[in-house]
């Protein structure tokens, strides 16, 4: 294992925000960790990358205990952070040419302007950067000495859907090239595409580990009716709908968990006919689950909350 995890325990004041949590993540794949504000991933992320002291546990980061070997650690690693300190007053490429200087080893600084699709900005000075441009560098700092694990915090926050994708294929052709990524993420569509294994965490504990086919397999049998409808239908009213399982409602978007679509779709729409709001019923369709139905059902909130 490229990382072991290892009954690892941190608390501050009354509050255990890791609460003796055990994982492995296997050389060359993308292992995501997910989990609401407040959940403890950032602080178990951060213990692994020698930022912070554990309480008591183990973790070993390459074959070596991160308690022992932090500094020989961090030369092998990249860490993009979710709110990194920039050097505002540098430009693009001195802020990576110094950065480079803290590594024995570091990719030509060129090539990795051009893979992060910085090349018209790299004489522009960081602070004139937009959003995200400055995460994109972010990104680029993460991977300057080539690292053999890069941790990426939330690295797509603040990019367009195009740069988005980018992003996601420079991770996979990393994996191509058996690196590891361990990835924190909001976008559950990101998490649900990139990783091998996906870790959730509440209350300091992880609460599922699998594949995100896994979980999504573990956890619904059934099928969503998704529709828009305002005001929407009580949740008291859907749970009475023939084959419904489960409700959740986000202001105007319902989503109606069933296991008996043909039923469930009969009682929604001659209960929208009944009130007279079937011409305001939008966008209703029928998906199957998600990852991010598999994190609400778990957690009771969205990811986002």
């Amino acid at each position: 294992m490229i990382i072991e995890v290892e009954n690892l325990v941190k608390s501050y004041s009354l509050i255990k925000a890791v609460d003796n949590i055990s994982f492995n993540v296997e050389p060359g794949e993308v292992f995501g960790m997910l989990g609401p504000n407040g959940a403890g991933k950032t602080t178990t992320v951060e213990i692994i990358e020698g930022l912070r002291t554990a309480d008591s546990g183990r973790v070993t980061v390459l074959g070596l205990d991160v308690s022992e070997a932090s500094t020989m650690i961090k030369q092998k690693i990249g860490v993009q952070l979710q709110a990194p300190s920039l050097m505002p007053a540098l430009t693009v490429r001195e802020l990576l040419d110094t950065f480079a200087g803290f590594y024995k080893y570091s990719l030509p600084i060129d090539d990795v302007i051009e893979l992060m699709a910085l090349t018209e900005s790299r004489k522009m000075l960081v602070k004139n950067l937009s959003g995200g441009q400055q995460q994109r560098l972010s990104v680029a700092m993460a991977l300057i000495n080539n690292p053999e694990i890069a941790f990426l915090d939330e690295p797509t926050t603040g990019l367009d859907p195009q740069a988005r994708r980018g992003l996601w294929t420079i991770i996979e052709n990393m994996r191509d090239k058996n690196k590891t990524i361990f990835l924190t993420t909001h976008y559950m569509e990101e998490a649900e595409r990139l990783c091998d294994r996906v870790a959730i965490m509440d209350y300091g504990k992880i609460i599922a580990l699998d594949t995100p086919q896994e979980l999504i397999r573990n956890y619904f049998k059934e099928k969503v009716i998704q529709f828009e409808l305002e005001p929407p239908p009580p949740e008291i009213v859907l749970r009475t709908f023939a084959g419904t399982t489960n409700v959740t409602i986000d202001t105007n978007s319902v989503a109606v968990y069933s296991s008996d679509i043909p039923a469930t779709m009969s009682a929604i729409l001659k209960y929208t006919e009944k009130i007279d709001l079937i011409d305001k019923l939008k966008n209703l369709h029928v998906r199957e689950a998600t990852l991010e139905d598999v994190f609400l059902k778990l957690t009771g909130r969205r990811i986002r909350e």
